[in-house]
């Protein structure tokens, strides 16, 4: 019987050449074991979750089952979990929910609660069936906002009130009086294939990256595991949103630098991170051939080669962080259990001299 320790999995997304985030975790404190799933993937995700929480973490309850934010490459797994196993709390956010205190900023006044209620519930229909399924189940449902905790974790990002503006620039919503947002298909193009040469001292990541504002609405989570493991978990989140996870953290005592564990944001973008976010979350650049302490984990598909972006690798690198992208196999980060028969270690990303102009 374990008495204190951690499995921390990176389970892979069946999406082709898309990404998406499905995460176990188990902690046992004390001789007392709670498991986490944050995100789920696609609707394929769903029974590997439910498979490995059965075979490795010997269960078939989840404490604290939790989605950063609607995309479906994060929640369609989630209703499998929910079907399969005993799930005892559910952590998501509720859009619909907030249409009367986003009404007044809709330009059209022919939308009313109701309408805009519906609209929202529409548009991201597996997010409401989530809730519903967790409402059959009398399974207590909150939303993740900055200063909750989750078990050994705490919110970070997004604030009521900042969330609130976020849902104006979701997919399908009407005009608002939102001045600026990032709606969803504008980051749809395709990056140049061109590259550009990068060395330790040569960065090429750019300072000025956006991503939409349903990314931004991620939730971002703190963690303190055993062993003294400071984790983050930054789903999808953007620069605003990051940036504003740091400031809180600083409010309240905690320096992220002080992170062991590192979720890279949007399956390695380039426009969810730049360095000077960086230098804040992980630390300033390092001298060329320092000692990479600490660990930055990253869902990627086997069909997706171009993520992570290999300038946001190499940036990682710089500050001290190994990067392990999982590749369509799953990945564990462990302390306290036994290593599991047939799994070998993980090999980091090399730093690269080409990368994504």
């Amino acid at each position: 019987m374990i008495n204190s320790g951690y499995e921390i999995d990176f389970i892979p997304v069946d999406s082709g050449k898309k990404n998406g985030d499905a995460i176990t975790i188990r902690v046992t404190e004390n001789g007392v074991t709670k498991v986490y799933v944050i995100d789920g993937g696609t609707k394929n995700t769903g029974q590997k979750l439910v498979d490995h929480i059965k075979e490795y973490y010997e269960t078939e309850t989840v404490d604290y089952l939790i989605n950063t934010h609607p995309d479906l490459d994060h929640i369609s797994g989630l209703t499998l979990v929910m079907e399969q196993l005993d799930v005892k709390e559910l952590w998501m956010h509720k859009p619909w929910g907030h249409a009367h205190e986003i009404i007044n900023d809709i330009l059209d006044n022919r939308i009313t609660v109701n309408s805009l209620t519906n609209r929202l519930q529409e548009s991201l229909k597996i997010a409401k069936q989530l809730e519903e399924m967790a409402n059959e189940r009398n399974i207590p449902i909150y939303e993740p906002f900055q200063g909750d905790n989750i078990g050994h974790f705490h919110v970070l990002s997004p604030h009521p009130d900042w969330y609130n503006e976020l849902i104006k620039g979701f997919n399908n919503m009407p005009a608002s009086d939102k001045s600026t947002f990032i709606g969803e298909a504008v980051k749809s193009f395709k990056d140049k294939i061109k590259t550009v040469f990068e060395n330790w001292n040569i960065e090429t990541l750019s300072e000025d990256g956006e991503t939409s504002d349903k990314n931004e609405s991620s939730a971002v989570l703190f963690g303190q595991l055993p062993n003294d493991l400071k984790v983050l978990l930054t789903a999808d989140a953007g620069l605003k949103s990051l940036d504003k996870s740091h400031e809180y953290a600083l409010q309240n005592g905690v320096d992220l630098k002080v992170c062991d564990f590192i979720q890279m944001p949007h399956h390695g973008g380039r426009r969810n991170v730049s360095p000077t976010l960086l230098n804040k979350l992980i630390g300033p650049k390092l001298p060329e051939g320092s000692t990479l302490s600490k660990v930055a984990y990253v869902n990627t598909s086997k069909d997706c080669p171009e993520h992570p972006k290999k300038s946001v690798s190499n940036a990682f690198q710089r500050r001290g962080a190994k990067v392990i992208a999982t590749n369509g196999q799953t990945k564990c980060k462990h302390w306290g259990y036994p290593g599991r028969a047939g799994w070998v270690a993980v090999t980091p990303l090399p730093f690269f001299n080409q990368v994504e102009e």
